[in-house]
């Protein structure tokens, strides 16, 4: 069998770097003890591990204190735990059709019984949120403005600076979710204006499933919604209110962090700038070549300006999913189909009634050949008569 040509990048990045698995392996079979609790050498050396993973992506998000950068099992879990931290009985949040379920799902629980109330700002035809809809949204009770960076569905990247700026002169808290951005785009949260900033390690970090975190800039009221065992100060009856304990209880997944620290190195390593251009140049190349067959139709895709390499397509008269069906048996493509937990965004691009569509996400060991094979394989389904 032909190797498989794997454009389901948005969903996890795969492959990842030989160092990712190298360091992974190498750092639990001599440092999987748990850090922070003992003083013997390999305690110790895990510790210095994981701060070191805290002060890389620190640096990468221009945070200032490592301490306020912590650890969860992917950015759904921060979410959830940065909105109830945040939001109470009587606030109005602001957010976007653009966002996943990771967003929609947590404000939607929390707004049953009315007590908090949401608003969902729409997006244009190219996939943007005017950042002056926002502002027209804003009550006297909004207390949070959360917005996805960019979009999982039709990869467009949103004006975060100008939106961050607003929420500023109104005194609101901004939170972005970053699971598609982080490592994909340069993300400075000082110049953004982002109080809270969410991510994911097993996308364009490069690290494997089961890790991720928030940052939270100082003095922004996040509230411990968990609590538990630190390691320090065992005698104490409430959790520790100080970073990163506030935010985390129990043994981290330490070869998680071990996996993203050798995966934030290696983009680091590599440039972002410069895997970005690789990635978007075969999205182009993509998006060019399948505009071009009759009967394929594809959403938001207009411009490599602020977008990541995320195509969302459909073909006349076929099932999103037979489609990607037909992709991996006949051609062994991995792609995405179906509403990829955002029905809002295919609620506005008109597919929530044709059961979503078919998402081709390009990452960082795709390759021009490959592109090529897609597209043919996509041009062949689409002359099929139906």
């Amino acid at each position: 069998m032909n190797r498989q040509i794997y454009l389901d990048n948005s969903a996890t990045s795969f492959p990842k770097p030989d160092v990712v698995y190298e360091f992974m392996h190498n750092f639990y079979k001599n440092h999987g003890v748990s850090p922070g609790r003992s003083g013997f050498d390999a305690a110790i050396e895990t510790e210095e591990v994981v701060h070191e993973t805290r002060k890389m992506l620190t640096r990468l998000f221009n945070g200032d204190d490592p301490n306020h950068l912590t650890f969860s099992y992917n950015a759904s879990d921060s979410l959830n735990m940065v909105l109830q931290g945040l939001i109470q009985s009587g606030d109005h949040v602001i957010t976007t059709k653009l966002e996943h379920n990771s967003v929609l799902r947590p404000l939607y629980h929390l707004s049953l019984g009315h007590t908090v109330e949401v608003t969902h700002v729409s997006f244009d035809k190219h996939g943007y949120v005017d950042p002056d809809d926002i502002k027209k949204a804003i009550r006297k009770n909004t207390k949070v403005v959360v917005v996805n960076h960019s979009s999982n569905v039709i990869g467009t990247v949103q004006p975060i600076a100008a939106i961050g700026k607003i929420c500023k002169e109104a005194g609101v808290l901004f939170v972005v979710d970053g699971s598609q951005s982080a490592g994909a785009v340069a993300i400075d949260m000082k110049a953004m204006g982002i109080d809270v900033l969410v991510f994911t390690g097993h996308k364009c970090l490069m690290g494997p499933t089961g890790i991720g975190g928030s940052y939270v800039m100082d003095g922004i009221p996040v509230k411990g919604t968990r609590f538990g065992g630190t390691g320090v100060r065992s005698a104490q009856k409430t959790h520790l209110e100080e970073f990163p304990y506030r935010m985390e209880c129990g043994t981290l997944n330490l070869v998680g962090v071990a996996g993203l620290h050798a995966g934030v190195k290696w983009i680091t390593e590599m440039g972002i700038e410069n895997l970005h251009q690789h990635e978007i140049s075969l999205w182009d190349k993509l998006r060019q070549g399948v505009q071009k067959i009759e009967n394929v139709i594809t959403y938001c895709a207009d411009s490599v300006e602020n977008q990541n390499p995320v195509l969302s397509l459909n073909i006349h008269g076929f099932e999103s999913g037979d489609v990607g069906t037909m992709l991996d048996v006949d051609y062994n493509i991995a792609c995405r189909t179906g509403l990829q937990c955002a029905p809002l965004v295919h609620e506005v691009i008109g597919t929530d009634k044709i059961h979503g569509t078919v998402r081709l996400s390009v990452g960082p060991f795709n390759t021009e050949p490959e592109i090529d094979a897609a597209i043919e394989a996509i041009r062949e389904i689409a002359s099929i008569k139906k």
